[in-house]
């Protein structure tokens, strides 16, 4: 009898990203759950599965080690507990791959990584190269030298989506402290799991409790996997065998299945950039990319917004609501001499450089 989730029993390519809440306890690693996840992933590995590491957890390991009795706020005491604790992380990785015959390779990513298109094409080469190899690649958010507070990817949940879109996962699986995703929060009355994610109205506040992430983070992760095309899972990561069943393709945790499927510049669109501007399009504009999937012409920019060079990415809204986004062929400069005037010209915005409805944050009450 087949699986009731065949495209995971298949996935050659798996992503697994575990929070801070998996991979320690009370403010220390926890090394048995720690040493199954490695023995977990090697399993995957020697079955003849690629595997990619997303870890969370060097930060705890870093107070631990410098004597803070909880979480520091201060970004600086932050980073620097992420300065001792990533080695440490990645010493007790190391240490564990080795006793079972595989290399780990570390990467420490900033948003920047994903930004650059040049640094972004250069990070997929390098995964795919470590992956050819046998290697496990172990990535984690370069914490110590990240701008944003330790905030920039949500304990590492977007960071894991935005990896298993640029290596073209077949599955991301995100293991955290609760089973899933539930329709109200767990514990409560009529509180259920939802096997898999269809746009249900549910209570995604409030069910991780440590860590940055918590379950919005999640879920608005695991719903830019999906439209990237990777099927998406999120499950318990306290729970033996879940990441084997999973790949059994096993009805466990909450599935978010993928719903599309965009080229790697696409998706680097759509999903790994920060828009550096905005262009105000008219209602002939919106028609045209929406509906025939057309070019983005000088005519139907009614104004813009930021100064952004030329290969830029840009926002384009109709009316306060995004429409989507795009390289754009020009600088802000450049446009707003254009503004005005009726000669067409070449696209602003060329149709093969445009990504429509682009992915939203989920709210806390309905994602």
């Amino acid at each position: 009898m087949s699986p009731p989730r065949p495209a995971l029993a298949a996935a050659r390519r798996v992503v697994v990203k575990v929070g801070t809440n998996v991979v320690s306890r009370d403010g220390a690693v926890a090394l048995g759950r720690l040493g199954h996840l490695v023995e977990s992933l090697a399993a995957l590995v020697q079955g003849g599965r690629q595997v990619v590491l997303v870890s969370s957890g060097a930060v705890g390991l870093g107070m631990e080690r410098l004597g803070y009795a909880k979480k520091p706020r201060g970004r600086v005491d932050q980073q620097a507990c992420a300065a001792v604790g990533q080695g440490l992380l990645m010493g007790l990785y190391d240490g564990f791959f080795q006793r079972l015959g595989l290399s780990a390779a570390q990467m420490l990513l900033t948003e920047d990584d994903f930004h650059h298109r040049a640094r972004s094409v250069n990070l997929a080469a390098t995964l795919e190269r470590l992956l050819a190899r046998g290697a496990v690649p172990v990535i984690n958010e370069n914490d110590v030298v990240s701008p944003d507070p330790l905030a920039i990817f949500g304990d590492n949940d977007r960071l894991a989506a935005l990896v298993a879109a640029h290596v073209d996962a077949d599955a991301l699986v995100l293991l955290s402290d609760v089973e899933g995703l539930y329709t109200a929060p767990p514990g409560t009355e009529g509180a259920s799991l939802i096997s898999t994610f269809t746009g249900q109205s549910v209570a995604i506040g409030g069910l991780s409790t440590g860590g940055r992430g918590g379950m919005g983070a999640k879920v608005e992760a695991a719903r830019v996997a999906a439209k990237a095309g990777v099927p998406t899972i999120i499950a318990s990561g306290s729970v033996p065998d879940t990441l084997r069943d999973i790949l059994q393709g096993l009805a466990v945790g909450t599935l978010f299945p993928a719903d599309t499927t965009l080229s790697r510049r696409r998706r680097w669109i759509a999903f790994a950039t920060a828009p550096q501007g905005t262009l105000h399009v008219n209602q002939g504009a919106r028609d045209a990319l929406v509906e025939r999937q057309a070019s983005l012409l000088a005519p139907g920019i009614v104004s813009i917004d930021g100064p952004f060079d030329e290969g830029a990415v840009v926002t384009i809204v109709h009316d306060g609501v995004e429409v989507g986004r795009g390289v754009c062929a020009r600088s802000s400069a450049a446009l707003r001499e254009q503004l005005g005037k009726t000669e067409r010209g070449k696209p602003v915005v060329h149709r093969d450089d445009i990504v429509i409805e682009v992915a939203t944050t989920p709210s806390q009450e309905s994602p």
